[in-house]
């Protein structure tokens, strides 16, 4: 595996951690219908979270959560849809950002909660 794809594995688990420890439970990280994807899936106070994770070696080129394009939110909010609907699901949807930056372990970690609202088609 590439080293950019461990270091986003270790990101995402790094987040999962974190998110767990505030008293989130993750129902499902890396979830995938077609190609539709969800990093993280989580219910946390009666509210079902979509996490998006981004991980980076460092900020050089600005800050992670840039990384989150229009074009990314209409992908992640598509496929939060395709989740609800596949698994009938009725609590309220948030959507989250956290970023993770660093090279190895320990990381810093910044949460996003509500980063983005689904956009109106």
């Amino acid at each position: 595996m590439a080293r950019h794809n461990e270091l986003g594995k270790e990101g995402e688990d790094a987040a999962a951690a974190y998110l767990e420890k505030r008293g989130y439970l993750i129902r499902h990280r890396n979830w995938r219908r077609g190609h539709l994807e969800l990093d993280i899936v989580a219910v946390h106070e009666g509210e079902l979270v979509v996490v998006e994770v981004k991980t980076r070696t460092n900020t050089d080129f600005g800050n992670p959560e840039e990384a989150v394009t229009p074009m990314k939110i209409r992908r992640t909010v598509r496929a939060a849809d395709t989740y609800i609907k596949f698994f009938d699901i009725a609590l309220p949807v948030r959507f989250d950002i956290v970023t993770v930056v660093g090279s190895a372990a320990p990381f810093t970690i910044e949460h996003i909660p509500d980063a983005f609202l689904p956009p109106m088609f």
